[in-house]
């Protein structure tokens, strides 16, 4: 069996084979855009490695016939000191995407001699100790283990001390102490870096297979319908670098709004920065508008691309690019996560365009967008209100919660019916289960395209992210935003759509849907050979339902018209309490409830199901009744 698919080789770019990351390098190369070469290790490799507790000897056999096969496309080398140095990136691409869920590796290969000789080709001793020390922390916290928190330490008191607000600000021999204080926060661990690249390498690839079973990727799987058996293919591939100085950049771009589905390039970059500096969201980025000034042809170049992708996908894409010294490369495409209301725009759209039909449309929207496209938003009045702080509306809609500075906390009081804002300086992926937790997040750092705005609108969650005028302090659990000072279990409100913060609890309002949602559920009529009936208990509930084109009412359940303030007059029947006459009362109240029910659905078949009082809906709990 072929472990191993080269980029450029003969083979279809098969998702179930090569992940979606794999595949999309694949097509990339095909259409002849701009991809620095690699190969994928497939998924059927990964599930054969968990499977075996180890890297199986074929995998690794096909891996290092890749590798020299790549070296000998690229001119380049891991270990040949005579030769331009070669870099790499070992990263994850499952089937379906899963946006940080799982680990990557970044510039291996930079130890040892290597560091020299990229000093030598890039003309940069700051680059090439900026590579080593980001390859030290991303392979002692992905492959060897470590906690983030020991090299995030050690980079906050170096930028304190330089008085910098971000590594940019670090000089060539701040990163030469970090790379020797994270050698020796892994020493203290009983843990090494190989010094060879193939070694490297090796435990990179099962760090990255392993990664297929961690929390925060099980817990994605889980909250996405996705199968746990599926594994993750290993995508392999030669480092372009964006920091190697004002004429180098990186950054995320969508074909379109994904916030609002408009028809315009979205996105953020970075100058003088690495990939995961954009979505990390450790410095605030400039947006992708902000390309034409800055790098006039390659946003020219840029915008052919995106229509080339999106032409030949027939959707909105999410690409990630970097800029090496007057150079684009594309280094991932997918298609992208997009918020409810975007979805159904840009089915609308792309159809009025000619660029799929009206069958695809519906059936790319999910049923759940329907529930996700009613977001709450803020009651108008609210604009009297002055925001303690303004970040980026990341993902639309509103939320309003006691704010919470860690995710198990939010997941733990969510638990109990609590709803909260989680407040991070930035969310990683092993935050997943507290952003599901959430009613909404928000985060002091971060660009429209970091962890936390691309998982929030995927997820349907309000999201401000980016709002550098808070300062958080998780230590005490609190933030401060200007004078105003906000204690864990303190209620705020955040709105999605204008990256506003409120202090308090502001009253929010169902949202009007969009126009295009409408026109979808024409669409859906014309097509559809089933009728549709709702569950309605009331004369609002029908006609909300009748305004959706219902056919009729499914099921109208009797029980439920007692429910809230008629509920002491349901136990009086139910104890024997003067029980005659609750029930003469009940018999109006429902004999109305019926009239306006019915009146609702003007003629449309109604099925009502008679009372069935199950009594653990209508007595007190046993607990409440010992209190």
């Amino acid at each position: 069996m072929n472990f191993a698919f080269d980029f450029d080789g003969n083979h279809d770019a098969d998702r179930s084979i090569l992940g979606g990351k794999g595949a999309g390098l694949a097509t990339m190369t095909r259409l002849g855009l701009p991809v620095p070469p690699g190969f994928t290790l497939t998924s059927d490799a990964c599930r054969q490695a968990l499977a075996e507790g180890s890297l199986p000897d074929v995998v690794w056999d096909q891996t290092v016939a890749a590798i020299q096969r790549l070296e000998q496309r690229t001119g380049r080398s891991l270990t040949d000191p005579k030769s331009t140095p070669l870099l790499l990136s070992v990263r994850s691409g499952a089937k379906f995407s899963m946006p940080g869920m799982m680990d990557t590796i970044m510039n291996l290969g930079a130890t040892g001699p290597m560091i020299d000789r990229l000093a030598t080709w890039s003309g940069s001793v700051h680059f090439a100790r900026d590579a080593a020390r980001r390859f030290v922390q991303t392979y002692g916290k992905v492959v060897l283990g470590v906690d983030a928190m020991a090299f995030e330490n050690i980079l906050t008191e170096l930028r304190k001390r330089r008085g910098s607000a971000d590594d940019a600000g670090l000089t060539a021999d701040d990163l030469e102490e970090a790379r020797e204080r994270f050698t020796a926060a892994i020493a203290a661990t009983g843990a090494v870096i190989a010094t060879d690249p193939y070694e490297q390498i090796r435990a990179a690839i099962w760090a990255v297979f392993g990664s297929w079973n961690n929390r925060r990727a099980r817990d994605y799987r889980k909250l996405n319908g996705i199968s746990d058996d599926l594994g993750t293919a290993c995508n392999i591939q030669m480092m372009v670098f964006g920091n190697l100085g004002d004429d180098s950049g990186t950054g995320v771009c969508f074909t379109r709004n994904p916030a609002t589905g408009e028809r315009v390039p979205y996105g953020d970059y970075l100058i003088n920065a690495q990939g995961e500096d954009v979505v990390a969201g450790i410095r605030n980025t400039l947006s992708i508008a902000d390309l034409a000034t800055s790098f006039p042809e390659h946003h020219a170049e840029l915008q052919v691309h995106m229509a080339t992708l999106e032409g030949h996908y027939r959707d909105m894409c999410d690409i990630e690019f970097t800029i090496e010294r007057g150079k684009l490369w594309l280094l991932q495409t997918r298609v992208g996560k997009r918020t409810a209301a975007a979805a159904v725009r840009m089915a609308v759209e792309m159809v009025h365009e000619g660029l799929i039909d009206k069958g695809l449309a519906i059936r790319r929207v999910e049923p759940s967008v329907l529930d996700h496209i009613l977001h709450p938003r803020l009651e108008d009045r609210t604009t009297l209100n002055v925001p303690i702080a303004t970040g980026l509306n990341a993902s639309p809609g509103a939320a309003r919660g006691q704010a919470v500075f860690d995710s198990d906390r939010a997941a733990e009081l969510a638990a109990t019916g609590v709803p909260v804002i989680l407040v991070r300086w930035e969310t990683s992926p092993s935050d997943i289960h507290g952003m599901v937790a959430a009613e909404g997040i928000l985060t002091s750092h971060g660009g429209l395209t970091s962890h936390a705005a691309v998982v929030a609108r995927g997820m349907g969650i309000p999201a401000v992210t980016g709002a550098g005028s808070i300062d958080i302090d998780e230590d005490a659990r609190r933030f401060t935003a200007g004078n105003v000072l906000v204690n864990e279990g303190d209620v705020i409100t955040i709105d999605g759509g204008t990256g506003s913060v409120y202090l308090g609890a502001l009253e929010l309002r169902t949202a009007a849907p969009v126009a295009e949602l409408e026109v979808l559920l024409g669409w859906a009529d014309e097509i559809r050979t089933l009728g549709v009936r709702a569950n309605a208990d009331d004369g609002p509930g029908a006609r909300e339902a009748a305004r959706w084109g219902a056919d009729g009412i499914g099921l109208a359940r009797t029980e439920h018209m007692f429910m809230g303030d008629r509920l002491p007059v349901v136990r009086r029947v139910i104890l024997g309490d003067e029980a005659e006459a609750a029930l003469d009362a009940l018999e109006k109240l429902q004999s109305d409830d019926f009239e306006d029910l019915l009146e609702a659905m003007d003629g449309k078949p109604v099925v009502i199901r008679l009372l069935d009082p199950p009594l653990h809906e209508f007595l007190p709990s046993r607990l409440e009744l010992v209190e």
